[in-house]
């Protein structure tokens, strides 16, 4: 382990599979917060990203103030999906077309060049599908690997196959779920450590036969984050409010339910009454869809902050996805009122009626809808129950120190 006059506690690598800045998903935010937080409780810090055509960022462009604290590397791969290639990767491979996307030669090759040029201490793995590259990481490094699992990707998959209604595009899902679950099988206890994001990730994987090592380690909000500090007095009453990426497909299946199941009969009872949306990459279908649904659609906003400031009720209407929505966390630093499902709050210990409002069904999301808008001390009451919730459990700080402080003894 290495120690230096300049109190550097230990040399890590972490890898992502796409550039975590700008920090603008819930991917990108787990891994950069958590790098930078790293580096703040005395560890060097590397990052080697995969810079995808879908995620691209010129690394040249990211400000000094980050690049001047880590080791910032990037390979660019193509990881662009079509017809034809998932197609090719259902007849003809036995490994998930989401896992396949970033096998890259590229990236093994760079990833080799820097193992074999600094002695790491730790290889943090961003999210299963680096799994691939343990080999290369034993064949060049003594570093210990862990795993920072952010989800159980395939029960995401899973869960989305129960919701969906297209025939085809259900057994294809169920595939999936089925290939993501044997490859991560395959790379189970391959690694170190196990470091995921929610408690209840924790007990999944120890029900798959994980024996290693584990540290749960969320997503946090740093002390200075502008969410702390939004100015609630400039929020509209109850400005109801989503933000998320679109592009991603239990986003798209809750924003459609709800809209569809919830929103269409609430609005008709309530015209004074709108739902802002916000977000990014929202495929051509969908927003065609949100055009056509009386929704105050923005597409992708500039300031995340300013426009969850802007409104008081943040709605999360999540039917599948795993893992921890960071979405959530940051309505609730803001000192938002969020309703949402109970698969939205997954691994966010939350309390009904105390800091969050959940709700299931459309009845129980508009019974929700109605009893805030009667009830605006009810709101004021939940909002600062959620920020301090925050604030006491999610500090970046303190779980990077928490972190490190695992590593350490674990390399002892």
């Amino acid at each position: 382990m290495h120690a230096n006059s300049e109190g550097i506690d230990m040399r890590i690598l972490v890898l992502t599979n796409k550039m975590p800045y700008p920090p603008k998903d819930g991917g990108s935010i787990a891994s950069l917060t958590l790098a930078l937080s790293l580096q703040k409780c005395g560890n060097e810090v590397d990052i080697l990203s995969m810079n995808t055509s879908k995620h691209y960022f010129d690394v040249k462009k990211i400000p000094a103030e980050i690049t001047s604290k880590t080791g910032f590397y990037s390979v660019e791969i193509n990881t662009d999906t079509s017809i034809v290639k998932a197609a090719k990767n259902l007849l003809l491979s036995s490994k998930p077309y989401n896992a396949e996307r970033f096998i890259s030669a590229e990236f093994k090759t760079r990833l080799s060049e820097l193992l074999q040029k600094n002695d790491y201490d730790i290889i943090q793995m961003e999210g299963l599908y680096l799994c691939p590259y343990i080999e290369t990481i034993r064949n060049y490094s003594k570093a210990k690997i862990s795993l920072r699992s952010h989800n159980i990707e395939h029960e995401i998959w899973k869960r989305a196959a129960v919701n969906e209604n297209n025939s085809l595009r259900k057994i294809y899902k169920r595939n999936l779920a089925s290939r993501i679950k044997k490859f991560k099988l395959k790379y189970l206890n391959k690694y170190d450590f196990l470091i995921p994001i929610t408690t209840r990730d924790a007990m999944l994987y120890k029900d798959l036969g994980n024996i290693l090592p584990v540290h749960v380690t969320p997503t946090g909000i740093d002390s200075d984050n502008p969410f702390l500090t939004a100015d609630n007095s400039v929020s509209e009453f109850p400005g109801f409010f989503h933000i998320g990426a679109l592009d991603w497909i239990p986003n798209q299946e809750g924003l459609t339910w709800f809209i569809d199941n919830v929103w269409k009969n609430f609005s008709t009872k309530h015209p004074e009454y709108r739902f802002s949306l916000a977000g990014r990459n929202a495929p051509v279908s969908f927003e065609k869809y949100l055009n056509n649904n009386s929704i105050n659609y923005l597409g992708e906003v500039e300031d995340a902050a300013k426009f969850i400031s802007s409104g008081s009720v943040m709605i999360v209407p999540l039917l599948s996805g795993s893992g921890m929505r960071i979405k959530i966390i940051e309505g609730m630093a803001a000192g938002k009122t969020i309703i949402t499902t109970s698969i939205g709050t997954e691994g966010i210990n939350t309390t009904n009626g105390e800091n969050i409002l959940i709700a299931n069904t459309p009845e129980e999301f508009t019974g929700q809808l109605e009893k805030i808008c009667n009830d605006q001390n009810l709101h004021k009451r939940i909002s600062e129950n959620a920020r301090k919730f925050v604030i006491d459990n999610y500090d970046n700080i303190n779980i990077a120190a928490s972190l490190t402080e695992f590593y350490k003894n674990s390399l002892k």
